[in-house]
């Protein structure tokens, strides 16, 4: 089966007609990943799978998945915004607020499917007015462009053998699904029973039944009157049981979908109280307290620094002429160190003449001595000359403390102040960023109506939460309740025709059917085996496969009653699913349905709205590398610009694995929704 083509006219917030081409284009190429079959039609190669909507939250991409839905399944479908209504008021619900009395509100799905024994183009129109006459919309069904009464007639039997009721959630889902089945032990019922019928399970069990309805009929037609009414007697206990189970059933789907709601309302509250500053304001206490310890710690770092100047780091605004001081001492001292010095040279200098002189030493070189003492002289005397410029004169101690003070002291100030000067820019960077905090947060009044919203929300799925639970527990009770009035039913049925039976014939089907029966019940057990070893295997290659993780599992189990998976390790022991991330749970719980699609043998197109809401970067790129182009021959992504960003639809590119892009943009003030080519990149 292949969806080509989706036409809305004035559903929902679609005013006008759109037209969506959901046709996967042919390429000649494969998409990598896990190899699977896909339905190639007459001339026409293998396809590029994905067909890509994107569009921001309340734009209108349910309304699209509810729109397949409606299409396909008309008062049976299992719509988002239906609820308890009837189906004629939520037809109505369901109309364009803009459109007019007169308006036709329409839904065309297109769609190829073999039948009789090729690829035809089939097409389902179903149309409506607001309150339409009998509650109900019209339907039409085209075949090969043709309009087919008889598929009109028996649509719904039809829609039954391409793609069931019961396991339509496994091929049309959502994020919030997958997210429920991940956190779930074990399937919900509806899950179960779509398993059931998806793996074909549900065939043996049927016809045992069926044999037991013959074999009763048999056992019935023999009674004599008292018995007889003794018999209808108990099957009107039956049947009356059967009816209140079914009553049941239906108000535990009611109870399910009104817990889905409330768990929907209960995160928009939860979403709301944080954006609104409803996590701050319940923190306000703390948060005060913390930016009044760091006004502290700045008075106290303020204090520092006015400590600090107080002391010798005002010289530093005057290191250049600290440094000139410096040098201007230390010229001062020489010179006074050279007048001291005059004399004692000048007397050292005569006794070396005379020395010289003494020795006999050649007048040529004493001559020398003399010219050079002379010039040492003269350059003592010429700085002893430039007394005049000294100003300072500082002792050799002062000097020396001076030094001390503008090498040493001043520059390990400074320092100081520096690392103060840093620690106060941080106190005030967080103090500013506490304060930005503590702006956002809701006020007193704003706090208490979203902490109220809240707790009413939590309080409305705990409600629901209860009532749910109090109904499965009155089916189980009817369950045992209808198992043994039906085994009472038998018995009496078994006790009569052991005594009364006298047709040869009627004899023969009752005891073949009870070796059937047990036939059947062992032909179920062993294609249970069979299909549930199949599924264990393609469900854990499908969970590595997406994983990227190839050691952290050995083998997945699938119980054969309720379908609780486990999984183990390479040592043989229980791997417990509390291990995994909330990433790795999605993945497993998406492992679990490509595995089921690929055991059941249907090539179905798959449909995913809000596809990676919940999931961090590195589980993403697996799903959208390897999942997304193998999930089907044909996939529908509904996402928002933050679960196939840019970076993700760039991948889907360079693979070659979409087919189309379309962009949902809704204009808050008109309230409508319109279709354009192209994607948020």
């Amino acid at each position: 089966m292949i969806f080509t083509e989706l036409v809305i006219e004035n559903f929902g917030a679609y005013a006008g007609k759109h037209t969506i081409n959901l046709r996967p284009e042919a390429d000649g190429r494969g998409p990598g990943g896990l190899p699977h079959e896909r339905p190639v039609q007459e001339s026409k190669g293998i396809i590029q799978p994905i067909i890509l909507l994107g569009g921001m939250n309340g734009g209108g991409k349910t309304t699209l998945m509810d729109a397949i839905r409606l299409a396909l399944y008309g008062q049976r479908a299992r719509c988002s915004t239906r609820g308890n209504l009837g189906y004629g008021d939520f037809l109505t619900q369901s109309v364009n607020s803009q459109a007019k009395q007169v308006d036709l509100t329409q839904i065309q799905l297109s769609f190829e499917h073999i039948f009789e024994g090729h690829w035809q183009q089939f097409k389902i129109i179903r149309a409506w007015q607001k309150n339409p006459q009998d509650g109900k919309d019209s339907l039409s069904i085209e075949r090969e462009s043709r309009f087919d009464s008889n598929l009109e007639q028996y649509w719904d039997e039809y829609v039954e053998n391409i793609l069931p009721l019961g396991i339509s959630n496994l091929f049309l889902f959502d994020g919030e699904q997958v997210k429920e089945l991940a956190e779930l032990d074990t399937p919900p019922a509806a899950v179960v029973e779509a398993i059931n019928n998806l793996l074909g399970l549900e065939l043996a069990e049927k016809l045992s039944l069926d044999l037991e309805v013959l074999v009763n009929r048999k056992r019935k037609a023999l009674a004599n009157k008292t018995q007889l009414l003794t018999i209808e007697e108990t099957e009107n206990k039956l049947a009356a049981k059967q009816a209140e189970k079914t009553k049941i059933n239906d108000k535990l789907t009611e109870l399910q979908l009104q817990l889905e709601q409330a768990n929907k309302k209960c995160d928009r509250a939860r979403h709301k109280f944080n954006q609104q500053g409803g996590k701050i304001a319940s923190k306000r206490e703390q948060v005060e307290a913390k930016l009044k310890d760091f006004n502290s710690q700045l008075e106290a770092k303020r204090q520092e620094l006015i400590t600090l100047a107080s002391g010798y780091l005002p010289l530093k605004l005057i290191t250049p002429l600290l440094s000139a001081a410096v040098n201007q001492a230390k010229e001062e001292l020489k010179i006074q160190q050279f007048k001291q010095a005059q004399g004692v040279l000048a007397a050292r200098d005569r006794k070396l003449l005379n020395y010289l002189t003494s020795i006999s030493l050649p007048d040529e070189s004493i001559s020398k001595v003399e010219f050079f003492i002379d010039q040492e002289n003269k350059q003592i005397a010429n700085s002893i000359e430039n007394e005049a410029a000294s100003f300072l004169h500082l002792t050799e101690l002062e000097l020396q403390q001076l030094i001390i003070k503008t090498q040493d002291i001043l520059p390990l100030q400074t320092k100081s102040t520096e690392n103060v000067i840093q620690q106060l820019q941080q106190l005030e960077a967080e103090k500013e960023r506490t304060e930005s905090q503590l702006a956002i947060a809701a006020s007193p009044e704003d706090y208490q109506q979203l902490l109220q919203a809240v707790e009413n929300t939590q309080q409305e799925v705990s409600n629901c939460k209860a009532l749910y639970q109090i109904e499965q527990e009155k089916s189980a009770q009817l369950d045992r309740e209808i198992e043994r009035i039906q085994q009472e039913l038998n018995r009496k049925l078994k006790n009569y025709s052991d005594e009364a039976i006298d047709n040869i014939n009627d004899e023969h089907i009752i005891k073949t059917s009870a070796k059937v029966q047990k036939t059947l019940k062992l032909f179920k057990e062993k294609l249970t085996l069979k299909k549930l070893n199949k599924l264990e295997t393609e469900v854990k290659d499908c969970f590595l496969y997406l994983l990227h993780k190839s050691n952290l599992i050995n083998r997945v189990t699938i119980d054969s009653d309720r379908f609780k998976l486990e999984l183990y390790d390479h040592q043989g022991q229980l791997f417990p699913k509390q291990r995994l991330s909330a990433g790795e749970k999605q993945l497993l719980a998406i492992a679990f349905l490509w595995g089921l699609a690929r055991v059941s043998g249907r090539n179905l197109p798959i449909a995913i709205d809000t596809p990676l809401g919940r999931l961090d970067s590195s589980h993403r790129h697996n799903l959208v590398e390897r999942y997304f182009p193998s999930a089907s021959h044909q996939v529908i992504l509904l996402s928002t610009d933050t679960e196939i960003g840019e970076k993700e639809v760039k991948l889907l590119r360079e693979q070659d694995a979409i087919a189309h892009e379309y962009l949902l943009k809704y204009n808050p003030e008109k309230r409508q929704t319109t279709v354009e080519k192209g994607y948020f990149w």
